[in-house]
This record gives structure tokens, sequence and C-alpha cells, in this order.
């Protein structure tokens, strides 16, 4: 769709109507002889002595500025296949066209209802300004206007809607100026892109697409003609709000244009035969994806500002493929209303999937029920991940070089001494363990014990600095507890940092914003990926062959997708929130389950592997299943990194 502020010369400009063919598709009626030399002479008259007068209207604006005037005009938001989501804006919801992107049908039979003379006079026309005094005088006030088109653009733009003679005079003279400055086609454009034509739609290619369905250019007779009928009164004569008074409208306008000469009887009664398919308001239209459009939203407001977003005319493309947003909210909502019936305490479900090659979010779900609850607790709600915490803590003993996934490391500890006091770590269940085990047994059976002996080992500053490499901005502390997640972090957090694991540590800024253009088509922001290596890939593909063993045959073999894939099951403390974070090659995805009271159990012997990891299998299974399968990349085809202490490498 074309979208273009109104600026300049057009390049189509409409025949002159005193040529006796070919106007708007149609035939003018010639004036001709004295009547028509009386008019132009006295409407130069007037039009001279109102310049005169203009010296003492020195306060009224440069018309001039209309060369660069661009109205208020609505934000698009859409999906990453150019399907509409929703759109924002103020007052005036309106998409500027060019002059040749709106119908000859719409042009002649506004012109006919509104200013048939328009291509005559010079800003005001005689003959009505001669009628609206007389009415005028009888009434003692102002009850008939006598506004040409263009004196309706500079009122619509300039001026207030108080009838006054004074505003109306000034509304003249600013005309008259308009008039000296553009050329009709121009001055025409501006108008049709500015008037308000009923609820909430300003401009006809709003307007258009709200009654009808269609774009200004495609617009019928019998359309044009019915939208012409409106402008007058649009609450009134708006087929939404009447259809019988709009088709009556419909056959004046019709009428008028018949007889000026501008279409033949015939044309009118087929006109008012044609079948119409009346659209339905689009102005407050609700968002299709709401915790999408909100997310998309406050993100534009901090870069672009709230004016911008409600009267600019962005077009804004997100990274959300709409269908797999729906499967996702469905998911979510059968997933919790199983859980219910199980006898599970949770109020909540939230779910963010990742594409790892562009870091583009193709589908978030922020809650169980946008309707009930706006908040979405995959941006906003910070909540312990748990053992989910752990693949940072082994990628980073990877990244040392000292450790590979068949490294021992000890699954027993007397325990530590920290700022809180002391801390002796247990493994899920209760037990202090015994003996070694290897980090693939210790990940893919979530041991704690071992988890918090590494980190002591590796220094929980090293972790600390992962995390933030991979965009984790939550508060983090280096408490002995660290590898156990004990400190809140976000479902996207957790699914960006796994995506740049599913991408062997290659990274581009997360986003749900793909490109943001103005009105006139030019590129505002554009989040084109440009991935950049901040892992070690050595580390990481051993990480993710490390994680595969967690689906594969450890605390999630109920993700178990059919192909390779890797990811970590987190369940805190008093099963408080419960999660599974995963990925292939082509997609990360987290899910969580909670409840918003964070002292809540979601009840005993409820996990991550029992209960979150089923969802991420569903919602990966639909998500891929046009995805060729895909495996992660072998540790042996990288360097891996040389160490200064070769202590564990005997164990390898």
């Amino acid at each position: 769709m074309a979208s273009t502020s109104i600026k300049g010369k057009t390049n189509n400009p409409v025949p002159n109507p005193k040529t006796p063919t070919n106007f708007f598709m149609g035939v003018v009626k010639v004036t001709t002889g004295t009547f028509l030399g009386l008019t132009l002479l006295t409407t130069s008259a007037i039009a001279g002595g109102l310049v005169g007068l203009a010296v003492s209207f020195r306060n009224l604006p440069d018309v001039r500025v209309l060369k660069n005037y661009v109205p208020s005009q609505t934000s698009y938001i859409y999906d990453v296949k150019g399907r509409l989501l929703t759109t924002y804006h103020g007052e005036e919801h309106r998409t500027t066209v060019d002059f040749q992107d709106i119908s000859p049908n719409l042009k002649m039979a506004v012109l006919a209802i509104e200013d048939s003379n328009f291509y005559d006079h010079k800003g005001i026309n005689p003959t009505s300004i001669g009628r609206a005094i007389l009415v005028n005088i009888q009434s003692g006030g102002v009850v008939e206007g006598a506004s040409t088109l263009t004196m309706q653009l500079v009122k619509n733009v300039f001026l207030s809607h108080q009838r006054t003679f004074s505003r109306k005079l000034a509304e003249a003279v600013l005309a008259v100026r308009v008039e000296q400055v553009f050329e009709k086609n121009n001055i025409l454009e501006m108008y049709l892109n500015n008037i308000y034509w009923g609820h909430n739609n300003y401009g006809a290619e709003t307007a258009a697409q709200s009654y009808f369905n269609k774009s200004a250019r495609e617009l019928n007779l019998a359309e044009a003609a019915m939208m012409a009928g409106i402008i007058q009164a649009p609450e009134v004569y708006s087929p939404f709000a009447n259809y019988d008074i709009a088709k009556q409208r419909q056959a004046l306008v019709l009428g008028r244009m018949v007889d000026l000469g501008w279409i033949t009887s015939e044309k009118a009664e087929t006109a008012k035969k044609t079948p119409l398919y009346l659209g339905k308001p689009q102005a407050w239209q609700s968002s299709k994806l709401p915790y999408v459009t909100d997310s998309v939203r406050k993100e534009l407001i901090e870069r672009f500002g709230q004016e911008m977003i409600t009267k600019g005319g962005l077009h804004v493309q997100t990274t959300i493929d709409y269908d797999l947003q729906v499967k996702a909210e469905e998911i979510v909502q059968k997933s919790h209303r199983n859980l219910v019936s199980w006898g599970v305490k949770a109020d909540q479900i939230a779910l963010v999937a990742i594409d790892p090659r562009t870091h583009f979010v193709k589908a978030v779900v922020g809650g169980v029920d946008y309707k009930e609850s706006q908040f979405n607790r995959v941006l906003q709600s910070r909540r312990q991940p748990g053992s989910a915490f752990k693949p940072f803590v082994y990628y980073t003993a990877f990244a040392t070089g000292k450790y590979t996934p068949s490294s021992s490391v000890p699954n027993y500890s007397k325990g530590y001494r920290d700022g809180s006091g002391y801390y002796r770590p247990q493994n899920y269940g209760g037990s202090f363990g015994g003996g070694n085990v290897s980090i693939i047994q210790a990940l893919s059976q979530s041991l704690n014990i071992p988890a918090v002996v590494l980190g002591q080992e590796i220094g929980l500053d090293k972790v600390i600095e992962v995390c933030r490499t991979l965009g984790i901005e939550s508060p983090l502390s280096p408490v002995v507890s660290l590898p156990l997640g004990p400190m809140g972090v976000t479902p996207m957090e957790m699914a960006k940092s796994y995506a740049t694991f599913a991408n062997n540590g290659w990274q581009s800024d997360t986003t749900m914003i793909v490109q943001v253009t103005d009105s006139d088509g030019n590129i505002l922001l554009d989040n084109t990926p440009k991935p950049k290596l901040v892992l070690n890939e050595w580390a990481t593909a051993s990480l993710s062959a490390t994680l595969t063993q967690v689906i594969q045959g450890g605390t999630a073999r109920s993700a178990d997708i059919g192909r390779p894939a890797a990811g970590k099951t987190g369940t805190t403390s008093g099963e408080r929130d419960v999660w599974f974070v995963g990925y292939v090659p082509q997609l990360a995805t987290a899910v969580w389950i909670g409840n918003d009271d964070f002292n809540r159990s979601l009840g005993s012997g409820v996990t991550g592997g029992g209960y979150a990891a089923p969802i991420w299998r569903q919602f990966m299974v639909t998500a891929l299943q046009n995805e060729p399968v895909k495996y992660f990349p072998a540790a042996s085809q990288f360097t891996r990194p040389k160490s200064d202490n070769k202590k564990n490498e005997k164990n390898d």
C-alpha cells in the first residue's frame, strides 16, 4: 500500500473540466457564454478584494507550509509475513495516498456534491457566497456556509470549526492564498487525504478500507458515490449508522453527477443497483496478538516516542509468525487446562521461542489469558530458573579448557561459607551425594552438588560474566548457590541465552521488530541480524552434546521430539517454579510454569521434566513440522581452548 505525504506537484493531473471529454472517466457539462465570463470576472474581483483584506490578517498562517505538511497518520503493525496485527493512532485514523492512487470515481463524486466548480474558481465561489450572505443576514448569524473545497481544506488544517464571520473571512483569504501557491490537483489530493469520513477514519484510503475493505484506488462508482455522500455528516450518513440514509445520499450524489453531465442516467441507475459489500469500523480494532503488539508498542515508544507511534504513520514488520503464535497460545491454554485437571496448582504458563540463526522472536505467550491479565511474564517476571541455570556454569567450565563432557567432578561436599553463612549443597531429594561423576552424568541427572563444586572451582564471577555476554541483565550475585539458579531471570533472558548456545556461540541482538519505515517508505529502523561470535565454539559444541543427554536419557526424556535436541529442566525448591529450556539449531524455546504469588507451591512432585518439558515438546513438534532435521556441530571440528591447569585432563 502506498503511503506518502502530500508534497509538491502531482504527476497525473486531472484533465481540464472545460474539455468536453475524459473528465474523471465521465463527460463534463460545458458552461459557455456570458454567464461563464461574468462568473470568472466576479471571482477575480472578489479574489482581488480578499487579497487586499489579507493585509489585515497578518497573523494568519503561511499556506506554503502545506508543501511539507504531513497530517497525523496511523501506524500499522504486521507479522513477519506482512499480515496486519493491529494499528496505533490518536484521534485521527489515517493513511495518506498519492493523487493517482485515489479512484477517479471518488474524485468525481466528491466534486459533484461538494464543489462542482472546483476547477473554475480561484478558491472562492461568488455564487455560493451571495446565496450564503442572504441566508445568514436573514437568520442573524452564520447558518449556511459558502465553502469551496479549498476553503474546507484550510479550515481543517489551519482554523477552528466555530461558525463566525471572522473565521469565514480568514478561511476565504487563506483559500485564495492556497490557490495561488498550489495546483488544483495538489489541493484536491490534500483535501481527500485530510477530511473526516466518520468512525475516526480520516482520509479516503482509511475510509475506503473501513467501509468497503478495499483501497481508495479500487472504489467503483457505487461505492464512491456513497462515500461522497457521507462527507457532510459522517456519523449520520454512514452506512454503519443507517444504511437506508446512506443509500439516499448515494442517490443524491449520483443525481447531481447526472445533472452536471458527468455521467449518464443509465450509469447512475446501474450504480444504485450495484451490490455493496460493507466492511466494519476499523479505527479502534483490538489487536489480534496482544502479547506481541503490547511488547512491540513499548519498544517503539522507547525508540521513537509516543507521538511518533500514534501520528507518524509507521509501518512496522515484526519477527512474529502469526500462525505459530496462535498455535503457541492454544498450546499454553490447553496445557493449563490439563494442569488444573491433574491437580497442579499453576495459575500461569509462559512460553517464548527464538530463531537462533537471527535471534528473531517467533512467538511470545506472556500468560494463559491476556483478557484476564495483561502482565507479560516472558518479559516482566523474574523467576528462579533452578537447574536450568546450570548450563551457564558448565559452559564456563568448558571454556576454561580444563574440562570436557567426560571430565570427572565431585558429587560430594562438606559445604562452604559465604556472606550469608554456611551452605552445604544437596541433590534433589535431600541426598548429599558421594563419589565422583562425569559432567555428562551430573548434567543429565541434574545433580546439584557437582554444579556448586564446579562453580567454586572455575569462579562464579566468570559464570556471571558469561551470563552478561549472553544477554542476562537481571541482578546476579556470586553466592555459593548461584549454579542452582536461586536468583530471578525472565523467560526471555533464558531463551535468548540458549539461542546463542543453539547457534554454537554466534549471537545477534534479540528483537521482535524486523524493520520500521515511515509513511514515505524511508527506513527508520533496520534490525537485519549482524551475528558475532561471543562464545568459544568448542566449548559451546561440548555443551550442546552434553545437553542432548538430558533429553535422551536424563531428566527430560518427555521432551524427546524425534530429532537431535538439547535442553535443561529446572525445578526450584518448594516446587514454586518449573522450567524447560531447550533448542534445536533452528529454534530455542523456554517454557515456565508457576504462580504470580511467588510463595505458592505448584504441588509436591511437580518438576520441569514432568510438566514443562511435555509443553515444550508439543510446541516444538508443531513449530518444526516443516523444518528439516539438523545436527549440532561436533566439538571435534573446533580447537579446544588452551588451559594453564592440566589437573582435570587426566580424567577425560
